[in-house]
């Protein structure tokens, strides 16, 4: 079964990406809410996938990005944001995630991305 971790500022939009994730039989590891948490629940779960928000206060995506990255050049990173500024849009270029979903998505980016693992 592949494993997840899901990281929004947004609880209600966790709790609902991570019901979705089930449905999809993505057994999720772990719920965060800003990038500090974010690399806490990668380094202790060590999951097939994370979902990423950008924009979260205090820690913020590219934060969580970047020490993922540190701790697994390789880590399977999905990033889903609203809004990319030039300045972000070039350290996540930068930063390679494994895919760029911009919101609102389509439930069939998510399921791509599950198969991809699978």
């Amino acid at each position: 079964m592949v494993t997840a971790i899901t990281i929004d500022d947004d609880e209600y939009a966790v709790e609902l990406f991570c019901e979705y994730l089930e449905i999809l039989q993505v057994k999720v590891l772990g719920k965060g809410y800003n990038g500090k948490e974010a690399v806490e629940l990668y380094e202790k779960f060590k999951p097939d996938i994370v979902f990423l928000d950008l924009l979260m206060p205090d820690y913020d995506g590219i934060y969580a990005l970047e020490n993922i990255r540190k701790a697994n050049p390789d880590a399977f990173v999905v990033v889903i944001t609203a809004v990319v500024d030039q300045g972000r849009r070039d350290k996540i270029i930068e930063l390679k995630p494994n895919h760029v979903i911009q919101k609102p998505f389509d439930p069939e980016q998510i399921v791509a991305v599950v198969n991809e693992i699978k």
